[in-house]
């Protein structure tokens, strides 16, 4: 993590200390930058909002209650400025807008792949924040902080003011969103180029937006040449790691004396500027520590008149006080770039001394909360319709606490009842979980897991279930296996005239779970996602379930396969809401504990790694009865092998 100045400096700075001030301006301007310059896309308002947002939080740090607290509020108000500034943007004509409005050498995202010298999958990220839609790049910006460990999800959470589990599924979702465009960027590089998306792409002006995307990635999925561009990408949280740090740009090279700031080792940092005239005054007690600070390539000083526009529109816009010297400064000389930021200190000579760096890495995602109905029997599914085991039900009771375990937000488990229930969800650690009902009253979970919902059937689309769904979360599960007898059993057009009751809900919905062949064309996914969209109903993301009868090594692959088909065709995040290792027609039944054991590390660790997938769950939970050869669980306390490698996943 980058340095930055600690509560006393904030306690100090509120009570009116200059050189506080100076250093926390200073060590929080990259953060601040980071935020702006990747959510406005290298747009020429950066510096101007930059300067509105630390201007606001100098003028109202006497306010601030909790010095704590400081970062999280001083991300809400930038967040607060970037949404202002897209507000501003959206009221203008598109006619009153100059075709120069974003600077080609103050992009970051230039400026990270020609300072850097980003190659393969990390420039394709790069250049594919461009596509993403500007409420997706305002979160992208945060979630990259977070990778890196430069925010929390509580600080996220605050910021966008949404829940925690809304802030994991939008997350989700963008992340989705990035991978579609990377590939979009991959197909549009490609070489040799595919005639068929040269024609496609033919009235196209060259400006990423969230229409030619969607053409674009729809031509991908069904083009011979063009389909492998969805194969082997790596998780983006992988490849942030080296697109921190970028040595300022001649563009952005300040009008006024630079200022020196800690790298990702330990360091302080203080400036002096000159004021008035633009003269040049050197950062004084400006040192970098640490191997995550470092400066590289050339500066250059702007006219002086430049400088006496910047410092004259500071001290219009308020009365800041001490911390106005420094102010001007950082504002000169800050510089953002793929995914992290860089505060250069420049010396009369030109040449950089020393930089503040914000270095990315990854880091898990917080897990999420939901609810389902107690009277349906949960189901087992394969390719081919057969009698599925038929799960116990016992009357839970108190358990005592089991340590939690890390947990992931993807990561789920499908329950029905049994002794322990409590303690195995929170020893398992699962995000969410879900029994296929309404609700969980019978089988409530920690605090922390979150329960999903699910309308079973046609016969539970009542006024006291969608009631019941309402107050259980915001996402809600479609139908259960309706192309399955013995399960839901629906028509597709029972499914589209009920669907609209679902949609009612104002909840985020998932498809209907088909049991089988969800990227089969004409199959009944396919019917119902045709007939959703010739009706105009909305469907969120797809959910899926499978279960495979090959116990050998090559499941895993099977299974992902089958996952990124159905992706393809439908472009939507997707839920794997049950699967598992089951031979319903042959023997033997299931897999050897080894087996198992290989297949669920091998399933996790895709489904970790794919970005469109936001939820995965195992059926099931409970390791008890006739459920004893694939569950996870015996008791609160006692996992499987199975359950152990389900555990250590996500």
């Amino acid at each position: 993590m980058a340095f930055q100045p600690d509560t006393a400096t904030v306690v100090a700075a509120r009570a009116g200390d200059p050189a506080a001030v100076d250093r926390l301006v200073a060590g929080y301007l990259p953060l601040v930058y980071t935020i702006v310059g990747r959510a406005l896309d290298g747009h020429a308002d950066v510096d101007d909002v930059v300067q509105d947002t630390m201007l606001r939080v100098l003028r109202n740090l006497g306010d601030l209650r909790d010095p704590a607290a400081f970062r999280s509020w001083l991300v809400a108000i930038t967040v607060r400025q970037v949404r202002e500034r897209y507000r501003v943007r959206r009221a203008a004509p598109d006619e009153l807008l100059p075709d120069d409005l974003r600077d080609p050498g103050a992009d970051f995202t230039d400026l990270a792949i020609t300072r850097l010298e980003l190659a393969g999958q990390r420039r394709e990220t790069a250049e594919a924040t461009r596509w993403l839609d500007e409420d997706n790049r305002e979160l992208l910006a945060l979630w990259w902080l977070e990778a890196s460990g430069e925010l929390t999800r509580d600080e996220i959470v605050d910021a966008i003011e949404v829940s925690r589990q809304h802030a994991a599924v939008r997350i989700q979702r963008m992340k989705g969103q990035l991978e579609t465009a990377r590939v979009v960027v991959r197909a549009l590089a490609a070489a040799p180029s595919c005639p068929e998306l040269g024609l496609v792409t033919a009235g196209w002006d060259g400006r990423p937006g969230p229409l030619w995307r969607k053409r674009i990635a729809r031509h991908t999925r069904d083009c011979r040449q063009c389909s492998p561009a969805w194969s082997g990408l790596v998780a983006a949280e992988k490849l942030l790691v080296g697109m921190a740090l970028v040595p300022l740009p001649h563009t952005l090279a300040g009008a006024l004396p630079g200022l020196g700031a800690a790298g990702s080792g330990a360091a302080t940092a203080g400036t002096q500027a000159a004021a008035g005239s633009g003269a040049h005054a050197a950062g004084s007690g400006a040192h970098a520590a640490g191997s995550g600070a470092h400066a590289a390539g050339s500066g250059a000083h702007a006219a002086a008149g430049s400088g006496k526009a910047l410092a004259a529109k500071i001290a219009v816009k308020g009365t800041v006080g001490v911390g106005r010297r420094v102010l001007t400064a950082v504002l000169a000389t800050g510089a953002v770039a793929g995914g992290g930021a860089a505060v250069v200190v420049y010396a009369d000579d030109d040449k950089p001394v020393a930089s503040a760096a914000v270095v990315t890495t990854t880091a898990p995602a917080p897990r999420l909360s939901l609810p389902a109905p107690a009277s349906v029997t949960p189901s087992v599914t394969s390719a081919r319709p057969s009698a599925k085991p038929s799960p116990t039900k016992k009357k839970p009771r108190a358990v005592a606490p089991v340590p939690p375990t890390a947990t992931s937000a993807k990561k789920g488990v499908g329950t029905w009842q049994f002794d322990g229930i409590k303690g195995a969800l929170d020893d398992v650690g699962a995000g969410w979980y879900y029994n296929w009902a309404p609700d969980n009253d019978s089988m409530p979970a920690p605090a922390d897991v979150e329960f999903v919902p699910m309308v079973w059937g046609r016969a539970n689309v009542t006024d006291a279930t969608l009631a019941k769904v309402k107050r259980e979360g915001d996402v809600l599960l479609g139908f259960n296996e309706p192309d399955m007898g013995g399960q839901a059993n629906m028509s597709v057009e029972d499914a589209l005239a009920a669907w609209p009751r679902l949609q009612a809900t104002g909840l985020r919905l998932g498809s209907p779970a088909v049991a089988y062949g969800g990227d089969t064309s004409g199959g009944w996914l396919d019917r119902f996602m045709k007939g959703a969209k010739q009706k105009n109903l909305r469907v969120d993301f797809i959910t899926l379930h499978w279960y495979g009868s090959d116990f050998s090594s090559a499941a895993v692959g099977q299974f992902l396969g089958y996952v990124d088909a159905v992706h393809r065709r439908y472009d939507l995040p997707v839920w794997v809401t049950e699967y598992g290792l089951m031979n319903f027609s042959g023997s033997p039944k299931y897999p050897s504990a080894a087996q198992e054991v290989a297949f669920i590390k091998g399933s996790t660790r895709g489904l970790e790694s794919r970005s469109y997938v936001e939820r995965y769950a195992w059926f099931g939970l409970p390791a008890v009865g006739d459920s004893v050869d694939f569950g996870l669980y015996r008791d609160a306390r006692t996992p499987t092998e199975a359950g152990k490698a389900y555990k250590a996943a996500g």
